[in-house]
């Protein structure tokens, strides 16, 4: 909204009319996220292979590999791409009373043919500069995938509203 060639009302100004500091007008981020994505990659190298790495293991080997970085910086990253340690949690199979049980549906159904049950899964998918998710739409019987769609962020026009796409 601020126009650096119109000279007959100068940036102060514009940005006082935008009610806008300066300073955030002339900021510049100096952030690096290539290293960010190098220690993702990392960690979901490492996760893949030892998914019962928690934050400190993770930390730990990470520094064994030359990377000094603190927990904070580890948890946030894995938070990030979604990945948690795999371990025994204090009661997990104790269910809550006030939570309605769906009941599973496929449970005595025969499924002996094309087009009678479809499923849907959503994954990611690590490329060199970050991540892009992948979700697809299956045929139960024969494992077809009968539509399939890549996107760079998971918003809610990636699964419905993009006009065009194959959904």
């Amino acid at each position: 909204m601020i126009d650096l060639n119109y000279t007959m009302i100068p940036i102060y100004r514009q940005c006082e009319l935008l009610s806008l500091a300066r300073s955030s007008y002339y900021y510049e981020p100096n952030r690096d996220d290539r290293y960010n994505l190098l220690l993702m990659n990392l960690i979901d190298e490492q996760f893949t292979k030892t998914p019962f790495y928690g934050v400190p293991r993770m930390r730990a080997w990470l520094r064994v590999q030359g990377h000094e970085v603190n927990h904070k910086r580890v948890r946030r990253l894995m938070r990030l791409i979604g990945l948690e340690a795999i371990y025994p949690k204090p009661r997990l199979s104790r269910s809550n009373q006030q939570h309605k049980k769906y009941p599973y549906l496929l449970n005595n159904l025969l499924i002996d043919h094309s087009d009678q049950v479809w499923c849907a899964d959503i994954t990611y998918i690590r490329m060199l500069h970050g991540f892009v998710y992948l979700v697809a739409i299956m045929d139960w019987f024969s494992r077809f995938v009968l539509a399939w769609e890549l996107s760079t962020s998971l918003d809610t026009c990636f699964l419905h509203c993009c006009p065009g796409e194959s959904f």
